[in-house]
């Protein structure tokens, strides 16, 4: 594949044209499972990632790393069966609300945001 995400694609013009993707051609798509509502990753996604993800309902991302189209769970086996996609209102992220099977994260975690959470800095209470 080429280093860049391919274009054009087969992607719907409609959506297409309300995408607001970075420098890269991508848009951010956070997977998130449909039921719970806990947040299980983020990847990114092209124009033809988004229309495959669609139309397949499996969520299809673009490797940054391996320069490549992959459909999570093909290789391990923890496929994300999608219930929904909405774009926020600044249509330059995407939601994409799944049924996941197996863990999300490539450490073989559920979740890709359970290990290293961080707390928030308050402020000082105030001396009385």
């Amino acid at each position: 594949m080429s280093s860049t995400p391919r274009t054009p694609s087969d992607l719907d013009p409609a959506i297409a044209a309300r995408l607001k993707r970075g420098a890269d051609g991508l848009v951010p798509a956070i997977a998130q499972q449909y039921d719970t509502g806990e947040v299980l990753m983020l990847g990114w996604m092209d124009d033809q990632a988004l229309h495959l993800t669609l139309t397949t309902g499996r969520c299809t991302y673009w490797s940054r790393s391996r320069e490549e189209y992959w459909v999570k769970g093909d290789t391990s086996g923890h496929v994300q069966h999608v219930k929904s996609v909405a774009l926020d209102c600044d249509a330059d992220t995407l939601l994409v609300k799944v049924d996941q099977v197996g863990a999300a994260c490539h450490t073989g975690t559920r979740t890709c945001f359970d290990t290293d959470v961080l707390l928030p800095l308050l402020p000082a209470e105030p001396a009385e």
